[in-house]
């Protein structure tokens, strides 16, 4: 028996060794998210807008949808605020490099979201456009979508969908009109979906404008259904909070 362990493995262990993963939250080694600061993450439960996922607190209608309604998503589901500890995971994974956190990322979205019945026949992530990929140098979305599909064993259509228009990025724009104004007719599919009911992968969902423009192009492929799963959106402000 070759007693050699994988190269892939012997990587893993010298980049453990040496730079050993530590807990954004309370800096303790042994996970990007520890055990006791998972307990802090601010999860989404009801009532949310099944709509576009904003939480809705004590409001009777979701104020994203009634000034800003999306066409053609069937719905977006965000499991966490971004906030505190997931707000540096996410800055971190998406902005440091810290592409080691998306296993952590991907088993937070299992366990807090319940994919029986299954939600979609196949995992799509939101793309860069190749300029803003080669610039960074991975997809974090992707990452998730990888993750998911070893977690769930639902394919990842790597390649399906791709960004046709380097916009802007969307935490630049002002408005929830100009984030939907950016992105229109940003995203392309480049093969027939054929009915298939799409899980489309995000880190984060702020006006759900980059996640709407994305249905679009998958159901102009002929996409049966759309939906959205994203690590985590903004909080929304109380209704008692001045502008």
């Amino acid at each position: 028996m070759n007693s050699l362990l994988p190269l892939r493995h012997v990587r893993t262990a010298f980049l453990d060794f040496f730079f050993p993963l530590r807990c954004l939250g309370c800096g303790t080694e042994g996970s990007v998210i520890c055990i006791q600061c998972r307990k802090t993450l601010h999860h989404i439960e009801a009532p949310f807008c099944q709509r576009c996922g904003t939480p809705l607190n004590d409001r009777v209608k979701c104020p994203t949808c009634s000034t800003h309604p999306l066409t053609s998503i069937d719905g977006i589901r965000s499991l966490f605020l971004l906030e505190g500890t997931m707000r540096q995971a996410v800055l971190q994974f998406k902005y440091r490099h810290l592409k080691a956190a998306a296993a952590t990322l991907g088993e937070l979205i299992i366990n807090s979201f319940n994919l029986q019945p299954r939600p979609g026949e196949a995992l799509i992530a939101v793309p860069l456009h190749p300029k803003r990929l080669r610039q960074r140098g991975y997809n974090q979305s992707a990452l998730l979508a990888v993750e998911l599909g070893k977690l769930t064993g639902l394919p990842v259509l790597e390649g399906a969908l791709v960004r046709v228009r380097d916009t802007i990025p969307q935490a630049r724009t002002k408005s929830a009109a100009e984030r939907r104004s950016n992105v229109q007719g940003a995203f392309a599919c480049q093969q027939q979906m054929n009915g298939r009911d799409i899980l489309l992968i995000d880190d984060v969902c702020t006006t759900g404008a980059t996640l709407d423009a994305c249905a679009a192009a998958l159901k102009s492929a002929g996409a049966g259904s759309v939906r959205g799963l994203t690590l985590a959106t903004e909080p929304f402000p109380s209704p008692a909070a001045k502008p």
